[in-house]
């Protein structure tokens, strides 16, 4: 029989105390852009790796800003619109208590000016490319798979009144 976290004789809790791991938080965006004929995503590439654009937060309240400054600041995008709110999806945390956050966005423009910042390595160890879900599928990590799974169901919602 496990314990009982309360003791009807002291009319008070009982305290159990775990040790939770931290929670390292960096938050990226999800940019998808209508080409005219299908959405595409946006996707960075840092050697062999793909991911969506994304930095480290400080302080979790200010995820989606730092998620929006990160990707601009990357890309050269400005117009970053959330016609599906701002609702997030998180990844599952690596044992060492990564998380990473995305939220979907939109862009009217798909021209990227792929910035690396000073001190990074070279240039051409860095990439972008504008892909298809499927393609998308191919080229992500698979811890992806979920947060994929949940921008294509939300791109196939109805979008939020402006």
């Amino acid at each position: 029989m496990r314990p009982s976290r309360f003791d009807p004789a002291s009319s008070s809790p009982n305290v159990i105390e775990t040790h939770l791991p931290h929670k390292e938080l960096s938050a990226g965006l999800i940019v998808v852009h209508h080409d005219g004929a299908r959405l595409r995503m946006l996707c960075l590439r840092h050697f062999d790796t793909w991911d969506f654009p994304k930095a480290a937060v400080a302080d979790e309240s200010d995820a989606l800003d730092t998620a929006t400054a990160q990707t601009r600041e990357a890309t050269g995008l400005e117009t970053l619109e959330f016609p599906w709110g701002e609702e997030y999806r998180d990844t599952i945390a690596f044992d060492d208590g990564r998380v990473s956050r995305y939220y979907l966005a939109e862009s009217p423009d798909a021209h990227i000016e792929l910035r690396v910042p000073a001190g990074a390595e070279a240039q051409e160890d860095n990439g972008f490319a504008w892909v298809t879900f499927d393609e998308a599928e191919d080229i992500l990590p698979p811890r992806l798979a979920l947060v994929l799974e949940w921008a294509l169901r939300r791109v196939s919602t109805p979008r939020q009144p402006r």
